[in-house]
């Protein structure tokens, strides 16, 4: 069965592009512009899923935002 989770994105301009982070789980990305930052996170995330062992995805998950 698949569970859903909304996640937050927090998208900061740093120098002459753009951080992405997903406090929840604290994994971030960068892009150029903000589009393509919040891309390059939502695909860092996809692999985390992907890859992770559901003990350190609970582990991770800060939900206390």
């Amino acid at each position: 069965m698949k569970s859903t989770q909304q996640l937050t994105a927090i998208i900061e301009r740093e120098g002459d592009g753009y951080i992405s982070l997903c406090p929840e789980l604290d994994i971030a990305s960068q892009g150029d512009n903000i589009e393509e930052a919040l891309r390059n996170l939502i695909e860092a995330l996809e692999l985390f899923f992907e890859t992770a062992d559901p003990s350190e995805v609970k582990n991770r998950l800060h939900t206390n935002y």
